[in-house]
């Protein structure tokens, strides 16, 4: 279990150290965000601050697992390093998403069609992948069952499974790139549900079929390193929460919220827990929901609006909230979800023990 620790705590010192020199670093090559126009006017003022500071919490992941490995001098594990590829992968899509914003200097980056197609590749890469790679006990990394607390009954098949994570992974990607329009938010309510999976990676990993078979275990592979990668994205999202926290010295822009939304999508899969995402990821979900609504009751009513601005977040802005305030409460809601998503994760382990 001090591999959890080392990875979180390794983490949140790189995330901490290294934003203020990336910060320094965009500043200098002149790399601010770009402001929409139509979006809320008090966000004018944040033009110009540097962006792309995902790039942060990718390298500070990255770098915390390698050196668990090497402290802990454990093999890195098939589930572990799949996740960490969807997480660069999209995060890679991100940053030229970024950089085109920051280059030519507009607030849309990557055209619609080119960004669904670099999350596409990435996750069907992914999908098949990870239905490959067995232990000795046979387990791969994911498998074609659609799950909740484990396994359903409801099985897929291969290319049925494909379709199916690529539905996970484009939704929460984009998820948590909605989020992120507030200081904080995305980061905040990121970290939060990783500090889940790492609970979820470890009770797994105690109750798991391999070291303790009984009824109910989990029949998971490498529920423990999964855990290992959840700390390494906790503690990078809390370093970096220090420089993103209002007033933000520094956004994550794509690069961070791609690669996190893709790290959740990652870890629900490899940890057979996709429909459970759905609570621990509560505010993501709502947020989400509330731009289907808008977008969909714009178009059958001829132009008639829901919220005064999509997604929720900047609804409430209008409404005359500060910042901060939108921020605190969303974090809140965050938290229920994660502790419901909890909850019923115990609940199902007691019951179905």
């Amino acid at each position: 279990m001090r591999a959890v620790l080392y990875s979180s705590v390794i983490a949140l010192v790189c995330s901490l150290i290294g934003t203020p020199l990336i910060i320094r670093m965009l500043v200098k090559r002149g790399y601010g965000q770009l402001i929409r126009d139509d979006g809320p006017k008090n966000h004018l003022t944040k033009r110009g601050t540097p962006t792309m500071g995902g790039i942060v919490i990718v390298l500070s992941t990255l770098i915390a697992y390698g050196a668990t490995k090497l402290a802990t001098q454990h093999w890195p594990s098939a589930s572990a390093l799949l996740v960490l590829f969807l997480m660069t992968g999209l995060g890679g899509v991100g940053f030229v998403d970024d950089f085109i914003k920051i280059y030519k200097q507009r607030s849309l980056g990557l055209r619609a069609k080119a960004k669904m197609i670099g999350q596409a590749l990435v996750a069907v890469v992914f999908a098949i992948l990870v239905l490959h790679f067995p232990d000795q006990y046979g387990q791969t990394p994911a498998s074609t069952s659609v799950s909740f607390l484990q396994d359903t009954a409801l099985v897929l098949g291969p290319v049925l499974f494909v379709v199916w994570a690529y539905f996970l992974i484009s939704g929460w990607s984009n998820a948590v790139n909605l989020t992120d329009g507030l200081d904080g938010l995305a980061t905040g309510a990121s970290a939060m549900v990783f500090a889940a999976y790492v609970l979820i990676g470890v009770w797994q990993y105690g109750q798991s079929c391999v070291n303790a078979p009984q009824a109910g275990c989990y029949e998971v592979r490498d529920p423990l390193d999964l855990a290992i990668v959840a700390a390494a994205l906790m503690g990078a999202c809390f370093g970096f929460l220090w420089w993103n926290a209002a007033p933000a010295k520094i956004f994550m822009g794509d690069t961070g919220s791609l690669a996190l939304g893709g790290a959740l999508a990652g870890l629900a899969i490899c940890s057979h827990t996709e429909l459970l995402t759905v609570l621990l990821g509560g505010l993501f979900a709502i947020i989400t929901m509330s731009v289907i609504i808008q977008v969909g009751y714009f178009k059958i009513s001829g132009g008639k609006r829901v919220f005064k601005m999509a997604p929720l977040q900047h609804h409430f802005e209008l409404m005359g909230w500060a910042e901060v305030t939108i921020v605190i409460r969303f974090w809140i809601i965050a938290g229920l979800c994660v502790a419901l998503g909890i909850g019923v994760f115990y609940a199902g382990w007691v019951t179905g023990s």
